[in-house]
Formats: structure tokens, sequence, C-alpha cells
């Protein structure tokens, strides 16, 4: 079952069971992927749908973090509660430990020693890991690697 048929089930199971606040997430979801597919004429594969539901979840921790400083908590849930079922569908994360020494063989790789040559490893670093680690927290672990 591919990812896309895996949302629209769940879409499905969540209008079985009136759980209105995820049935309306997915259906938010599954309109963004619908678009993509009608702008660019393609079908998605996996790939290309984390790559969506990742640019969601940063849309939604954005608008969490100005509720919290407009001191709106109460909406800041709210985006955290989507989040939270978007993370669903993404694979699993690396673990810090995995994610350092998978970027110390990459940098043993290309030879890179200093910041200044960061973009390389990112590059490389996205192509292997994907949407299995957050680009955010790469480039965190890549600059204390490197500095």
């Amino acid at each position: 079952m591919t990812l896309k048929e895996q949302i629209l089930n769940d879409i499905k199971e969540a209008m079985k069971q009136k759980n209105d606040f995820k049935r309306d997430v997915l259906r938010t979801l599954n309109a963004a992927l619908k678009q993509v597919e009608i702008d660019q004429r393609i079908i998605l594969d996996d790939e290309k749908i984390f790559k969506i539901i990742i640019g969601e979840i940063k849309k939604r921790k954005d608008a969490a973090d100005i509720y919290i400083k407009g001191k709106r908590e109460d909406l800041a849930q709210k985006e955290n509660d989507e989040i939270a079922i978007l993370e669903i569908y993404l694979p699993k994360q690396l673990s810090d430990e995995e994610l350092k020494s998978s970027l110390k063989k990459i940098i043993e790789k290309l030879g890179v020693n200093s910041l200044k040559e960061q973009g390389l490893v990112m590059k490389e670093a996205k192509e292997e890991f994907g949407a299995r680690v957050d680009g955010k927290r790469l480039n965190e672990a890549l600059r204390a690697i490197l500095s």
C-alpha cells in the first residue's frame, strides 16, 4: 500500500470514528498532495509525499511559534496536535548517534574538514537520509562535528 493510499484509508477511518480533527488534518494534507499533482502534472511517489509532509509540518511549527509569541497557547497546541498526526506518516527518524556516525562517514568519504565545505556534506546527507532526518537537525549536527 502506498503512502497516499494509507492517508486516504486513514481519512475514511477517521470519518467512521467521528474523529473530526484527524479527518480535517488529513483532508488538508490530501488537498496539498492533489494540488502538487495537478500543478506539476505528476503522480507523487512516497519520497515526494514525505517532502510535502515535511513542508506542512514546518508551516505548522512556524505558526505555533507565532501563536506562542502572541500568547495564544490554545492555537499553538492545536498546531502541535496537527504536527503529531502528520509525523505518523514520516519514516522513523534517525537517532542522534546514528546521525553523527553516518555524518562522520560522509565527511571522511568526501574529505571535508571545514565549515566552508558544509554544503557538499549537506547535499550528500540529504540524498542518503531523505525524510529520516529534519534539515535543521542535520545542519546542527553537522556544524557540531565540523567545528
